[in-house]
């Protein structure tokens, strides 16, 4: 709108164009998260818009905590393989976290990890009484 405006018809186009702005931003910011998480696997990127507030700082807090509930099974299958590889069997993936339990493909994930780990262990015992 019209950067020129005075009075009332000036307050509104110059909101308006704030509003315009700050989605501008966000569209950036989500744009350079998306390439940063998404492609490059760079999982420690959070969104960041600098002084919002309001629903502009929820909407960014929302993305984090998206990034954050992703992040998590993803890092812990990590580190169980990683154990497996090194020939510890003992670690399997909690079933929860953060105090709350997993749900959907979450679970299931975490249930097939810890049965192949629990299935190697069974592996490795016969073969080790062989």
């Amino acid at each position: 709108m019209p950067e020129d405006a005075t009075g009332v018809d000036g307050r509104v186009a110059d909101a308006f164009n704030d509003v315009v702005h700050l989605n501008e931003r966000m569209a950036r910011e989500l744009e350079r998260l998306s390439k940063a998480v998404g492609k490059q696997g760079k999982l420690n990127q959070r969104a960041f818009l600098g002084d919002v507030e309001g629903a502009w700082a929820a909407s960014i807090g929302f993305v984090n905590d998206l990034i954050e509930d992703l992040v998590h099974p993803t890092t812990e299958t990590a580190r169980v393989i990683g154990a497996v590889a090194k020939g510890d069997l003992s670690q399997l993936m909690a079933l929860e976290s953060d105090g709350r339990p997993l749900e959907g493909e979450f679970l299931r994930t975490a249930k097939t990890v810890n049965t192949m780990v629990n299935q190697l262990s069974t592996f490795a015992s016969e073969v080790t009484r062989v």
